[in-house]
């Protein structure tokens, strides 16, 4: 079962009908119990980050997806949802992440650049990225579909899998463990989007 975490900032019903096109067992929920139960665990969001660290915490969640990393089983974070991973954000002041990753989200600066980065780029596969099956049937520079202000900087630069380039190279998609997680809209990016859902299920 795929669970997509419903914690009233993402995306969801386009997160969903994407897991549909590929396998009937998808469920969107909010319930902690449910969130541990899962077999398959997928964090979309779009909006703020203090806000949905904020939801987060009010409908209990936390806890519930950190046992779920811990535990090994697989993790996706689209989005919002990568960023959340980690310590913290420009965005939000002191505000903490989740924190299961170091490292934080800076903003693009403004001048030539447009905010937010909005529309079709590329992703360049790391070395690492090549060889995972997340990227199986992919292309090396596929154009995926973004909309952000914001970049994840990791501290550890060995789980970068994927950059683009927008006016700076910056992380676009990582991977340690069991957890994947990508900048971009695998949902709104089309074939090559799919493909990506399609082999998160298959992990």
């Amino acid at each position: 079962m795929i669970t997509i975490i419903d914690y009233g900032m993402g995306n969801l019903r386009s997160v969903a009908k994407a897991f549909e096109t590929i396998t009937a067992g998808v469920a969107v929920s909010s319930k902690p119990e449910e969130i541990l139960k899962a077999e398959k665990l997928v964090l979309p969001g779009v909006g703020a980050f203090s806000d949905a660290m904020d939801e987060l915490k009010t409908r209990r969640l936390i806890q519930p997806i950190i046992l779920h990393i811990e535990s090994g089983k697989p993790f996706l974070g689209l989005c919002l949802g990568m960023q959340l991973l980690f310590q913290g954000s420009e965005e939000a002041g002191k505000k903490d992440g989740l924190c299961i990753l170091k490292g934080e989200s800076k903003r693009f600066k403004k001048g030539k650049l447009k905010v937010p980065h909005m529309g079709w780029n590329q992703v360049e596969f790391t070395d690492k990225g090549k060889g995972l099956g997340i990227f199986d049937e992919v292309k090396d520079k596929s154009h995926f579909y973004f909309v952000h202000s914001y970049y994840v900087v990791p501290e550890d630069k060995s789980i970068v899998i994927g950059r683009t380039s927008y006016g700076i190279d910056f992380t676009s998609a990582i991977q340690k463990d069991n957890i994947y997680a990508m900048q971009y809209h695998p949902e709104k990016s089309q074939t090559v989007g799919l493909k990506i859902v399609e082999n998160f299920v298959r992990l």
